[in-house]
């Protein structure tokens, strides 16, 4: 016996701030981000991947 079900895909557009990762480095590969006192970088891989670190 098989079940399928049928589910829409969520509209983020609406529901999620947008940021381009690209206006966040500057135009270059990395950013710096603040969250709670931490501090994370942003970066942007040569095959336009985003990769997040502490």
């Amino acid at each position: 016996m098989s079940l399928t079900q049928n589910f829409a895909a969520p509209d983020y557009r609406q529901s999620l701030p947008v940021h381009d990762a690209e206006v966040l480095t500057g135009g270059g590969n990395t950013a710096n981000i603040l969250l709670n006192g931490q501090v994370y970088t942003l970066r942007i891989t040569r095959a336009g991947k985003l990769i997040l670190t502490k």
